[in-house]
C-alpha cells in the first residue's frame, strides 16, 4: 500500500526518503514502503503489520478510506477490528512459489482472511496478485493462482460479478496506478486494467442515515488538542458536532468537540464515515474500545444472552452445547460460550433440518443460544457484564458477529433475537 500512495501524491519524496534510510538502518531494506503505514517502532522493528493503520486516497471517480489490516495470525484480533469497518476488500497474495501456497492451504491467512470480510458483510474483493517479478512475469503463474482462488472466492459467499483479479508488481509500481506500456514483460499477456483502475469503479454502498446513531469505539487516545479523541465508523445515522452522546454500557455521557477525517474538520459525519472524534465532558476510564456512542433518545440496547444464525467454517473439533467460544463484535472480544444448539438450518433456505442437535460440524449452517461468560472469575454468583447489540434485521452492522476458539475463527453469524 506504501508505494501505492507514494504513486498517487500522498507520500512526498522527502518522507519516502527518510523511510528508506530508517529501513536500510534496521537492516530491512524490503520494508521501507510499508513504514508509512506500519508507523510504530515495534511494527519496524519486526517487519509486520500489527494495528490497524488509516490512510485515504482519491481515484478519478473515488474518495477511498484505507484500512490497512494485518495478515499475521497472531494480530487477527486487530485484523477483525478493521474488516468489521470496511465495506470492500483488497487481498494481497504473494505469488512466489511455495509463498502462495502456504497462506492457501488449510488453515492459511488467505483462507481465513476472505472468510471473515465476507462474514462481516463485505462483498466486494480485488485480488492483487503481487511479487510477479520474483517469478519472472510468468503469466501461467498469474492463471493457476486465480483458478485456485476463484471456487474458494465463490464458496465464501463472494459473488463472481463482485471479484476482480490483477497482477502487479508492487516494488517496482508495476501495474499500480496506470497500464503498463506495450514491449513490458506483463504487457506481453495482460492487457487489462491497473490497480487504481479498479478501485475507481468499486460500487460505494447505500448508507442508512435514517437509523437512530451507532458509533461503536475502535480506539481511544489522547488528541493534539484538549479532550479523549476516539476513532471508528459510524454504523447507522448521522453524528454532529456539538451534541451530547451516551457511552453505553455505562451512563456516562460526552460532548462531541470536533468531527475529524484525515486531518479535515468536519461538521457532521454520516453511516459509514470512518471518522476521528474529540469528545469532552467525560472521564476517560468512560471510554473503552467496543462501547458504542449513541443519543439518549434512542439507547442501543446491551445483551448477555442472544440467539443467532452462523455458518460453521472448515473445523476439525465439532461445536457442542457449552462449549467455551470467544465473541467478536466489532473491536470488541469477550468470553463466551454456545450455551444452546437449538437447530440445524438448510444453508440454501433456513428451513430446519434437525431440531435440538448434539453436536455442529464443519460447513453446517445453525441456530444457536450464545451466552457470555464472565472473564474475571466463576461460580454461581459470577454474572458476565452486557455488551451493546442489535439485531441484525434491526442494523446489519451492529447484528454481525464471529466465535473462535484455540485462536481459530470456527463460525460466523448474524444475532436473530436478544434474550437478556
Amino acid at each position: 500500500m506504501g508505494r501505492l500512495l507514494y504513486e498517487l501524491g500522498r507520500i512526498d519524496e522527502r518522507t519516502r526518503i527518510a523511510n528508506e534510510r530508517g529501513s536500510s538502518k534496521m537492516g530491512k531494506s524490503s520494508f521501507s514502503w510499508a513504514w508509512e503505514l506500519d508507523g510504530t517502532q515495534e511494527e519496524r522493528e519486526r517487519g509486520i503489520t500489527m494495528d490497524i493503520a488509516l490512510q485515504t486516497l482519491v481515484t478519478p471517480h473515488r474518495v477511498i478510506t484505507i484500512l490497512d489490516a494485518p495478515g499475521h495470525k497472531d494480530f487477527i484480533p486487530n485484523m477483525i477490528s478493521g474488516a468489521s469497518q470496511a465495506d470492500s476488500a483488497l487481498l494481497v497474495v504473494d505469488a512466489a512459489v511455495g509463498e502462495f501456497e502456504a497462506g492457501f492451504e488449510r488453515g492459511g491467512q488467505t483462507r481465513e482472511h476472505l472468510l471473515l470480510v465476507r462474514s462481516l458483510g463485505v462483498s466486494q474483493v480485488i485480488v492483487a496478485v503481487n511479487k510477479l517479478d520474483q517469478v519472472n512475469w510468468s503469466g501461467a503463474r498469474y492463471q493457476e493462482i486465480c483458478e485456485l482462488l476463484k471456487p474458494f472466492l465463490l464458496q465464501s459467499g463472494f459473488h463472481p460479478g463482485k471479484t476482480r483479479f490483477v497482477p502487479v508488481g508492487a516494488m517496482e509500481g508495476v501495474n499500480l496506478v496506470r497500464a503498463e506500456p506495450a514491449g513490458s514483460s506483463l504487457f506481453q499477456w495482460y492487457k487489462g486494467p491497473s490497480l487504481v483502475d479498479l478501485l475507481d469503479t468499486l460500487d460505494p454502498p447505500t448508507r442508512d442515515i435514517n437509523a437512530p446513531l451507532r458509533f461503536p469505539i475502535s480506539n481511544v487516545f489522547k488528541g493534539q488538542t484538549s479532550g479523549i479523541t476516539v476513532s471508528g465508523r459510524v454504523c447507522g445515522g448521522i453524528l454532529v458536532a456539538g451534541e451530547r452522546l451516551r457511552i453505553i454500557p455505562g451512563d456516562e455521557s460526552a460532548t462531541v468537540r470536533a468531527i475529524d477525517n484525515d486531518g479535515n474538520g468536519l461538521p457532521w459525519a454520516g453511516a459509514g464515515d470512518n471518522v476521528n472524534l474529540t469528545l469532552t465532558g467525560v472521564d476517560p476510564i468512560s471510554l473503552n474500545i467496543g462501547s458504542v456512542l449513541c443519543r439518549a433518545s434512542n439507547i442501543v440496547p446491551l445483551a448477555s444472552s442472544f440467539t443467532a444464525r452462523i455458518i460453521v467454517f472448515d473445523i476439525q473439533v465439532p461445536i457442542t452445547a457449552g462449549a467455551s467460544v470467544e465473541l467478536f463484535h466489532h473491536s470488541r472480544d469477550v468470553p463466551a460460550s454456545v450455551s444452546r444448539l437449538i437447530a440445524v438450518l438448510d444453508r440454501a433456505n433456513g428451513t430446519v433440518v434437525k431440531s435440538k442437535p448434539r453436536v455442529l460440524t464443519k460447513n453446517m449452517s445453525a441456530e444457536v443460544e450464545i451466552s457470555l461468560r464472565n472473564s474475571t472469575y466463576s461460580g454461581p454468583a459470577s454474572r458476565a457484564l452486557p455488551i451493546p447489540l442489535e439485531p441484525f434485521s434491526v442494523n446489519k452492522e451492529m447484528g454481525r458477529i464471529l466465535i473462535r476458539r484455540n485462536g481459530e475463527t470456527i463460525g460466523a453469524g448474524v444475532v436473530t433475537e436478544l434474550l437478556t
